[in-house]
């Protein structure tokens, strides 16, 4: 006598993952329409038994994993976090435990090091990673004792980490350029960058795509030198206060990262506020309140509930050795301005 189909096998016939059956079987959301029609089909097919997918799921392992974040005040990570919280019921059910761990991933021997304390502890981890030999070998190390790793929103992609989860980040850096030179228009001058930290994969990549559109699309601005406020808020504003000071002829304004508050205010209180071109990234409580005010022009966004969703769901897909659904797990690149503001 055959053995009766698991879900699994549904999932295998249907090229998804466990959790996108999950989804289907109990009519959740968040699954497209030919997704839900390929399921449906491969239950059809098998004449499978809905109640397999519940005997399953009580027999699976628990799993515990490790988000690595940014310590501070990082508005967009705290959204990140926020979001995983949402995620607890759903990751119950599954038997599944995360960990939220902050550190400063702007200091390669302290984020290694954190990385290197989970080896052996944690099933996976989604680190928000600086791209350094140090954090390399701490992702190598973890990969090699078995454990399922992502990065996450900034990428290590020379490390044996298993998949990335977050935005084409040179892209990113191309759309702000494209925005900051249309806004500008003919005008002349010179374009502030102020970064986290190049060390940082995402922000490198970024001012890479920046600076590759404005020296070959708007040769009538030059790109400054780029100031590094390591996301936070008064080292960023001391920074462009200091630029403001030295440059009197600044007509655009990219920041990279966070320290979005801190940059707006040196530039408010300069009073050439409504002379710069100002673009940012990401949606939050403070670029919200500066695109309505007219201080921001438009800021790149990227959801951190998908994010946060999407790495849950590849660690526990890799961990369960199922395929990742890679078209559900894409990060969408969006532009947000004051009269589309979400």
């Amino acid at each position: 006598m055959n053995a009766p189909l698991t879900l699994r096998d549904i999932a295998r016939q249907a090229g998804v993952s466990l959790a996108t059956v999950d989804r289907v079987l109990h009519n959740r959301p968040g699954v497209r329409p030919d997704t839900v029609r390929r399921v449906r089909d491969a239950m059809a097919r098998s004449s499978f038994q809905p109640h397999a997918a519940a005997s399953e799921l009580a027999r699976a392992r628990s799993r515990r994993f490790a988000f690595v974040m940014p310590e501070g005040a990082n508005l967009f990570m705290q959204q990140i976090e926020a979001h995983l919280g949402e995620l607890a019921n759903w990751m119950a059910a599954r038997r599944l435990t995360v960990d939220v761990v902050t550190t400063d991933v702007f200091d390669s021997a302290v984020l290694a090091g954190k990385l290197e304390d989970l080896v052996g502890r944690v099933d996976g981890v989604a680190v928000v990673a600086l791209d350094h030999p140090n954090v390399r070998a701490a992702i190598n190390d973890l990969v090699e004792s078995g454990a399922k790793v992502v990065t996450l929103v900034s990428d290590v992609p020379s490390s044996r980490r298993h998949h990335y989860v977050g935005v084409d980040n040179i892209a990113a850096g191309r759309t702000a350029a494209g925005l900051v030179g249309r806004f500008i228009g003919g005008r002349s001058g010179r374009v502030a960058i102020v970064a986290g930290s190049q060390g940082l994969r995402d922000h490198a990549e970024r001012i890479f795509g920046f600076t590759q559109v404005m020296t070959s699309e708007y040769r009538q601005l030059q790109v400054l030198p780029v100031a590094e406020g390591h996301d936070v808020d008064d080292r960023s504003e001391h920074l462009m206060r200091r630029l403001l000071a030295e440059t009197s002829d600044i007509v655009g304004l990219y920041n990279v990262g966070a320290g979005t508050a801190g940059v707006a205010k040196a530039l408010t209180e300069s009073g050439r506020a409504d002379d710069v071109v100002f673009v940012g990234h990401d949606v939050t409580a403070v670029t919200r309140k500066l695109l309505l005010n007219g201080v921001m022009d438009a800021v790149i966004s990227q959801n951190p509930g998908h994010e946060a969703r999407s790495a849950v769901r590849v660690l526990l897909a890799l961990a369960r050795g199922e395929p990742l659904l890679s078209e559900q797990e894409a990060i969408r690149i969006d532009i947000v301005m004051r009269d589309n503001l979400p």
